[in-house]
């Protein structure tokens, strides 16, 4: 098992070099931070824009393999350089990266966990009245994009919040600024701003596990070893749980990694849409400026969180099926 999964690493961390590496000479080729220093009123000379651009590797008259050979050196140390107006990329990086995992992980791991248990239960009540309900509301969820959802939880929370005359929901940012509160009332407050988002996140994670755990499940209802464990002596129910999802399970963890990045784009319009300055909103603040630095940073990191979603998916593979564990 453990040669199994350094063979992935090694060929996932490959593959992450070479998205990271395309990644930043797209956006040192396609971005043009020299229009922000010379649409300056006054405009600075040549010599200083020239000179602000190549202090921070940012200028476009240097060769590109040079300005790439100079971002992989700093890469190799830990360093993501210097953002377009001279901040350290790492300590901006860092604090993005806690908002935006507090934000997305509850949502992903709810959205998942109820996708895959209501896909499942669907599959067993096939043809009857709660299948159709849940396979309505998960076409529902599919047909919606994440921003349009994000918009409709927000007119329906302003609508609660007219109809009982209190401020119920509240979403934009993580908190008030500038209340104080106790510990339990800070805490009811976080709680306040971030259900929304995280119904969100949570509801378009919904869908795609919902309608993927559904087609699988029904392809193992009457597979031959869920007929000979009930012939066993085990009950329906019983040798569903042991066999059926387990099984069914499987080739879910494979798609867990293509859902990530699915994730990672419902959340770039989540925290734009609800005010939360994380990564996501970044990168497209980043794109508009024209901060190679850190939209070459923000796609490292997200490299990295699909390298470990894949090595995650494998251990699951593992240790759900049996067979990969006798094939290493």
């Amino acid at each position: 098992m453990a040669a199994f999964l350094l063979r992935r690493l090694a060929s996932r961390v490959v593959l992450a070099m070479l998205a990271a590496s395309l990644a930043y000479a797209l956006a040192a080729a396609a971005l043009d931070p020299r229009a922000n220093l010379e649409g300056r009123t006054p405009r600075p000379p040549e010599a200083v824009v020239d000179a602000r651009l190549t202090a921070l590797n940012l200028n476009d008259r240097t060769p590109l393999g040079s300005r790439y050979l100079i971002w992989a050196e700093s890469i190799v140390h830990g360093d993501f350089g210097r953002t377009w107006d001279g901040e350290a990329v790492n300590a901006e990086l860092w604090r993005r990266l806690g908002v935006s995992i507090r934000l997305m992980f509850l949502g992903a791991v709810l959205g998942s966990v109820l996708g895959v248990l209501l896909g499942a239960y669907a599959a067993v009540r096939r043809g009857r009245t709660a299948d159709r309900l849940i396979s309505l509301g998960s076409y529902l969820l599919l047909a919606v994009p994440v921003f349009v959802l994000a918009v409709l939880l927000q007119v329906a929370a302003s609508a609660v919040n007219g109809a009982v005359g209190m401020q119920v929901f509240v979403w934009v940012g993580e908190s008030t600024p500038g209340a104080s509160y106790g510990v339990l009332g800070g805490f009811a407050d976080r709680a306040r701003h971030v259900l929304l988002p995280t119904a969100t996140i949570a509801l378009a994670q919904l869908g795609l596990y919902c309608r993927y755990q559904r087609a699988v499940m029904l392809d193992v209802l009457h597979a031959d070893f869920v007929r000979t464990a009930r012939a066993r002596g085990l009950r329906r129910r019983s040798a569903l749980l042991r066999h059926g999802l387990r099984t069914a399970l499987t080739p879910v963890t494979t798609y867990f990694v293509y859902a990530f990045g699915l994730l990672l784009l419902g959340g770039i319009y989540t925290e734009k849409i609800f005010g939360w300055h994380g990564v996501g909103e970044w990168l497209v603040d980043s794109i508009a400026r024209g901060d190679v630095n850190a939209v070459a940073a923000i796609v490292c990191v997200a490299v990295c969180g699909v390298v470990l979603a894949g090595l995650t998916s494998d251990v699951l593979q593992g240790v759900l099926d049996p067979r990969v564990r006798a094939a290493v």
